[in-house]
């Protein structure tokens, strides 16, 4: 039985409300808020936090058999950003990561390739949506990414039963390479060519599944404005409870992550027998029917996209934004930069640097971070075992607000956690406000952006308050 077989998504911690988007720019303000990644977040780091609450819904990770990324805004071209997010995992070598990015839909195409592939595949999609100042994609996009387990060998919380697909050759949105920003053409245009592709490839795809659009409990339809996607509904004959919620006033359009975001968000309350629809429009449109099963109860997303929402701040100002996202630049600092990453050290430590396995005493039992040799309570040497500690929680027993030390996001706070289980760890801590940073607080760790320099990116861990997990 073919499907998704385990599910997750990650939304930034941060939101801006388009009211504030509009008062800044002078422009008519708009309702709601959009995501925004942090300072130290791309689309490397949302796709592996995503895929590690995927993979917390399997028996175990080692059922991975393969790793497909997609995104539009890729942080590397040439270099393989899938393989950062493979050593994030701790997958096995012999699992193999592949890119699929520069179009919005390579992330239906990975998904419609993790279903073919028979064994268990981890699709990851994630986007950023950084329009210019004032234009529809800052003020509607939204940052974000979701991960999906998919295949044929394997029990599925959601059975893949039926599809279609149909390619248009026109122009809708586009950005040239190097380009940061894309241009569209105006949406009469463009719902042209959406409503009819979206209604026959949803017809075609019901035909093939043996059902009728009165079958269909939750309907999706990403990659078209609120007024176009109701145009398909309405064009579909599909009844108007089942329209889904489109995520748009509180996380907006994530682009290339919107599909499988909004497939987690569905999945996340669906019952047992549920048939979902899901129509991505982009050069055409793509329609995937799947039909919920007993063991969604037990494989649930431990950490449902509601609760992100909950436990995000919405009072991100228009500066900070526009800072992270490079339109308002900050004095440098007046010190040495940062040494550029050397590739052979990176490689020597590159389980603890990304994967943060440390090791755990075979003789004593005692934790030890970053891994040793040598048994730093009972001096034993070499009587060690790996002991992954990415996901367990932590307890904050030391925060430091530096407001001297230079930082792109100021100010630097920085500390000691002790994890659940022994062991103690100093790092910077983000998405912490200055009065939040305080001894016993609950946080987990998160891979993050540290710095970069000549075009290489340094990624390693941070620590950041809990969110409201459930794992």
């Amino acid at each position: 039985m073919a499907g998704i077989m385990a599910y997750g998504g990650y939304l930034p911690a941060h939101r801006i409300r388009r009211s504030r988007i509009g008062e800044a720019l002078g422009s008519r303000p708009a309702t709601g808020s959009r995501t925004v990644a942090s300072y130290d977040e791309d689309t490397t780091t949302m796709g592996a936090e995503a895929a590690r609450v995927a993979l917390h819904g399997l028996p175990g990770p080692e059922e991975v058999r393969g790793l497909y990324f997609a995104t539009a805004d890729p942080v590397y071209l040439d270099r393989s950003n899938a393989a950062a997010i493979h050593a994030v995992l701790s997958l096995d070598p012999s699992v193999p990561a592949v890119d699929m990015g520069g179009a919005v839909r390579s992330g239906v195409g990975a998904l419609r390739a993790g279903l073919h592939a028979g064994p268990p595949t981890l699709v990851v999609l994630s986007d950023i949506r950084a329009g210019l100042p004032g234009g529809a994609d800052e003020r509607d996009g939204g940052d974000g990414a979701a991960a999906l387990v998919v295949g044929a060998d394997g029990e599925v919380v959601a059975e893949w039963i039926g599809d279609a697909a149909r390619t248009e050759e026109f122009l809708s949105r586009w950005r040239e390479p190097g380009e940061r920003h894309s241009r569209h053409w105006e949406d009469r245009f463009v719902e042209e060519v959406h409503v009819p592709a979206g209604r026959q490839v949803l017809e075609e795809a019901l035909k093939s599944a043996g059902l009728t659009a009165a079958d269909i409990d939750h309907l999706v339809v990403t990659g078209a404005s609120r007024r176009i996607a109701a145009a398909v509904r309405a064009a579909a004959g599909v009844e108007e409870h089942a329209a889904a919620d489109d995520l748009l006033d509180s996380v907006g359009e994530t682009g290339t992550a919107h599909p499988a975001l909004r497939l987690a968000a569905i999945l996340d309350r669906a019952g047992p027998g549920e048939v979902i629809a899901l129509v991505a429009l982009t050069e055409g449109a793509d329609a995937l029917l799947f039909r919920t099963t007993d063991l969604l109860a037990r494989r649930r997303s431990a950490w449902p996209t509601a609760a992100q929402i909950e436990h995000s701040s919405d009072d991100l100002s228009y500066a900070a934004y526009a800072t992270w996202r490079g339109f308002l630049p900050r004095e440098p600092m007046r010190r040495p930069l940062p040494p550029q990453l050397a590739a052979p050290a990176a490689r020597r430590i590159g389980a603890w640097k990304l994967g943060l396995v440390g090791s755990r005493c075979l003789a004593c039992d005692t934790r030890h971070l970053p891994p040793q040799r040598v048994c730093g309570a009972c001096r034993a040497l070499d009587q060690m075992r790996p002991d992954p500690v990415a996901g367990m929680p932590a307890t904050v027993s030391i925060a430091t607000v530096d407001r001297l030390a230079w930082s792109p996001n100021p100010p630097l706070i920085y500390g000691t956690v002790d994890f659940d289980g022994g062991g103690r760890l100093q790092c910077e801590f983000t998405d912490t406000l200055p009065d939040g940073a305080r001894t016993g607080l609950r946080v987990r760790m998160a891979v993050r952006r540290t710095h970069s320099r000549d075009g290489v990116h340094n990624y390693y861990w941070k620590a950041r308050p809990e969110r409201g997990e459930q794992y």
